[in-house]
Parts: C-alpha cells; sequence; structure tokens
C-alpha cells in the first residue's frame, strides 16, 4: 500500500504518495525582486502524475503555481510585477515586497497525512516587517476518489504601527480584476478549460460569482487525459465577519478559461478590508487535484470541505 511522505532539500518539501510526487512547495524561492518572492507549490500532480501548475509563464512571470499572492496591501505590492494605479493603469514601483520564510515549526507525517507549519514575515520592498504569518497545509490521498486534497490554513497579523487596507486591482478602478490571495495558474493546455460552481457550468462568464466552490477542468497534452481543481472556501473564513459572504455564502471568485486557466478565491475582490495594528486576518481553504473531468466535481468539493472541517492546524 502506498504511504505518503515528506522530504526536505533545504529549498522546499516535497510530498509524495509511493514514488508519485504530488506537491512540491518551495519555501526558499530565489526569484527576482520585482516578482514578490513568496513560497509556491509548484509541480502539483494528480495521483495519475499530471502536472496541473506552471511556473513563471511568459506572459506574467509572477504567476507560480498555487501560491497565496496578494497585489494592493496598502503600497504594498505581495502579488509581483506592477501594480494597477488608479487612472494610470499598471506602473512598476519599488513596491515588489516578499513573504519571508523564517522557519517550520513542524514537518511530519501523521495518521497518513504530511503536515507543514510553518511561519513567515512579509517584509516591504525597503525592508519593514508589516505582518506575521502562520501558516498550515496538510496533504491527504482519497485513492478511492482519484483525488488528494491540500488544505491551507493562514493567519497573518499586521505588525505595522498603521492600518493597512488590502484591496485589489479592483478596489482600485480596473473593473473584474479583483484577484488576490490562494491563486492557481494551470497549465497552458488547460486554456479554455471547464468550469463549475454549484449548479452552472460555463467559463469566463463566471468571472466574479459568488460561490463556496468553483472546479475548474482542463485537457493535457500528450495522452488527452483530463484532470480537474476544486478550491473550496471555509464558511468561517475572517470570522469576525467583516469579509462580505454574500446570500450565495461565498467569496466573490476570479476565474479565467482564457487567455489562461487561472482560478482564486478573491475576499478582497471590490471590497477592502482595513486591518488595524494587531489585527489578524485568517483564511482557509481546501485545493482538491483529482483526475478526471468535472462531473464528479460536487463530490470532490464536498470532499474537500469535509476535511477541512475536521482539521486541526
Amino acid at each position: 500500500m502506498s504511504e505518503v511522505t515528506a522530504t526536505d532539500d533545504g529549498t522546499a518539501i516535497t510530498v509524495r504518495y509511493g514514488l508519485t510526487p504530488l506537491l512540491r512547495y518551495v519555501y526558499r524561492p530565489d526569484d527576482p525582486e520585482r516578482e514578490s518572492r513568496r513560497p509556491y507549490g509548484h509541480p502539483l500532480r494528480t495521483l495519475a502524475g499530471d502536472v496541473v501548475t506552471i511556473y513563471r509563464p511568459h506572459d506574467h512571470v509572477w504567476h507560480k503555481g498555487l501560491a497565496l499572492s496578494l497585489p494592493n496591501v496598502g503600497e504594498a505590492n505581495f502579488w509581483g510585477g506592477p501594480t494597477w494605479v488608479r487612472d494610470q493603469g499598471y506602473v512598476q514601483r519599488p513596491n515588489n515586497g516578499s513573504m519571508r520564510h523564517d522557519a517550520f515549526d513542524l514537518v511530519a507525517v501523521k495518521d497518513g497525512a504530511a503536515l507543514l507549519r510553518e511561519r513567515l514575515t512579509w517584509v516591504t520592498q525597503p525592508g519593514e516587517p508589516w505582518f506575521a504569518e502562520q501558516r498550515s497545509l496538510s496533504v491527504s490521498v482519497h485513492a478511492e476518489l482519484d483525488a488528494w486534497v491540500l488544505l491551507f490554513d493562514t493567519r497573518f497579523t499586521n505588525l505595522a504601527d498603521a492600518t493597512v487596507p488590502i484591496g485589489s486591482p479592483t478596489t482600485h478602478g480596473r473593473p473584474n480584476a479583483g484577484y488576490g490571495g490562494l491563486f492557481w495558474r494551470g497549465p497552458r493546455s488547460f486554456t479554455g478549460g471547464v468550469v463549475r460552481i454549484p449548479g452552472a457550468t460555463g467559463a469566463d462568464e463566471l468571472m466574479g460569482v459568488r460561490a463556496p466552490w468553483l472546479a475548474f477542468t482542463g485537457v493535457h497534452d500528450g495522452h488527452g487525459r483530463s484532470s480537474t481543481l476544486v478550491m473550496v472556501d471555509w464558511p468561517a473564513n475572517s470570522g469576525d465577519g467583516r469579509l462580505a459572504r454574500g446570500d450565495a455564502g461565498g467569496p466573490r471568485w476570479f476565474v479565467r478559461s482564457t487567455p489562461f486557466a487561472a482560478v482564486c478565491p478573491a475576499p478582497f475582490f471590490d471590497t477592502e478590508l482595513p486591518v488595524a495594528p494587531g489585527d489578524t486576518v485568517h483564511l482557509r481553504y481546501a485545493v482538491v487535484v483529482a483526475d478526471g473531468d468535472g462531473v464528479r466535481a460536487p463530490q470532490w468539493a464536498e470532499l474537500g470541505r469535509s476535511t477541512m472541517d475536521r482539521w486541526t492546524p
């Protein structure tokens, strides 16, 4: 019977299921400063070994597989590349901060799941520490459902002596560009893929929709198999009620099928969140990586939700 293992090479932790590497979590990236260095997951593979992420695509080199990425944190950019400036458009500024890995408090396999607990500091380009983050990840395999689940939990606390608003290009004047949060960029062959939410199937027209989960299905070059990635929101995100969730009980989603595949549950899509000194923002998500098309998306979403609900980071 295959087992989950986690190995650390000093730069990244690789989680495997038997001989198949499912996740390489790079916690000491060496990317250029302009790309806002931050930990990322790439490659992510299905249980069948198919890669469902891309790293440094030429059109947006600051896209890094799956990563917590925030473009508008006060005047700082923890996304990478240029910053959207109202009435000016995208401008490259000296504001590309980094999410610095400080230490792991835990790297272990327990009850068949790989567990990581990490401490980070968000540092502005001038070198000021603005946020202290506690991050936890869990990887569990559910072979009977042709899927595995990555749980991602973050708590980041404002270290600055002033309130820091977290927003998006949309809150700064660019329509339908509310990205910012746990952001996934899919491989080139996923362009034109199928997007599903509860009760609807589509593609780019689902940009900005509210939903508790969203699934993206793409087809791989070569063998032509399909893979599906399902991202599931946690109802208790921002448990103090400061994040608008709408009647659909979920965040707005930033999603693109063209010109490339991308998904992000975007808690700051169209409304800034002011974070006062000492305040903490708590976000949690499940990412289900599955072999097959999206017909089973509701089942995989339930798997992610139930796994997340039982989790104690």
